[in-house]
């Protein structure tokens, strides 16, 4: 930028040296207005040094006004991209919700950052303003819905712009218990994982099953009024399976077919905390269905996974590894290891395929026809 271009900045630069000095709240605020007009004017032309000075210049005039001033501020600055990031920080942070709602909210200068702590220190007021952002990591959302009240957690999965981490998702759909409106927004997200998208189902109440029943009607005999039908049916529903899911199926599929699928591959995707994969490797290397075994693994006893474990020859280090998976993204309370090795290694392989082709046979009874 030439010198004539930022002359009126310094001339204006120059003229706040008294009144930061000496000025009154009046003269403050009359200076900040003039400062953010000359900002925003040319936000687009100035350099990082410049959006620094002005970034400084912000920060003293806000020490001593009035916080109707500082609303004023925030609203100005929050849509402009190259608003100053120390000063937008400090109207983020700001204990009054007027002052920091339009930047939360709004500015995308604040990074995951300053919106965890903000999400982590201020009020439920703050919590919901960051949850109506146009994006939202998984990082951020973490912190929403564990210190989120219901209506910060409702407008959080309300969000299409919202991600959730596979923790996000097992804390909400424990939260979701007992609340209709979060469990039928909750299913209808398109990235919830497979495991926990049965688990909701299940305990999903007749209101939330007529919800998603109208929501798609074409898949409304996926969605039964009982619940053990609803576990069952939905293990069939396409609109349960994301795109993770059938990636990591077709994944395993080729491992198995080219030789390469043993249980030290079943333990790696269990210590990585990937379900869908973990799930398909253990079908394929016991040599059921993926969904018979997915639902021995979604069952709350440790008893299912041994079973498929034991057919499949697996050793315990493999099959802790399977159990410590699922309850950690299940977010139910662990499993005494110390009684489940017990068990698994008195456990007969013989034993195990008998109970194992007793959950076939439960697979192929079909439902009751509708009334």
């Amino acid at each position: 930028m030439s010198s004539k271009s930022v002359s009126p900045s310094e001339s204006l630069l120059d003229e706040l040296q008294s009144t930061l000095a000496h000025g009154t709240v009046a003269r403050r605020v009359e200076a900040l207005r003039r400062v953010t007009d000359l900002f925003i004017n040319g936000a687009v032309d100035y350099s990082s040094e410049q959006i620094a000075l002005f970034d400084d210049v912000f920060q003293c005039l806000m020490e001593h006004i009035e916080s109707s001033a500082k609303v004023l501020l925030a609203n100005r600055l929050a849509p402009i991209y190259t608003a100053p990031q120390l000063t937008v920080r400090a109207l983020a942070l700001d204990d009054l919700i007027e002052v920091a709602a339009p930047v939360l909210s709004g500015s995308e200068r604040l990074d995951d950052e300053a919106l965890i702590e903000t999400a982590r220190n201020k009020s439920q007021a703050h919590l919901l303003a960051i949850s109506t952002r146009r994006v939202l990591s998984g990082a951020v959302t973490d912190v929403l819905v564990l210190r989120g009240n219901d209506e910060v957690i409702q407008s959080t999965v309300r969000n299409p712009g919202a991600e959730f981490s596979k923790r996000g998702f097992t804390r909400l759909v424990n939260r979701a218990e007992g609340n209709d409106d979060l469990a039928t927004c909750l299913a209808m997200r398109p990235t919830i994982p497979r495991h926990l998208y049965l688990k909701l189902i299940a305990k999903a109440s007749v209101t939330v099953r007529a919800r998603l029943e109208a929501a798609n009607p074409k898949q409304a005999g996926d969605v039964p009024t009982a619940v053990r039908e609803a576990t069952r049916l939905a293990r069939f529903a396409p609109a349960a399976f994301t795109r993770d899911t059938t990636t990591a199926h077709a994944l395993v599929k080729s491992l198995h077919e080219d030789g390469r699928l043993d249980e030290f591959q079943v333990a790696a995707f269990a210590e990585a905390g990937r379900f869908d994969e973990a799930n398909a490797a253990i079908a394929a290397l016991a040599n059921v269905q993926v969904s018979i075994a997915e639902q021995m693994m979604v069952d709350t006893r440790a008893e299912g996974v041994m079973i498929l474990a034991k057919v499949a020859a697996m050793s315990w280090s493999t099959v802790k590894a399977i159990i410590n998976m699922r309850d950690g993204l299940s977010g139910t309370e662990p499993a005494d290891l110390v009684a489940c090795r017990a068990v698994y290694e008195r456990l007969r392989p013989s034993t195990a395929q008998q109970v194992l082709r007793f959950h076939r046979m439960q697979q192929t009874v079909e439902p009751a026809p509708a009334a």
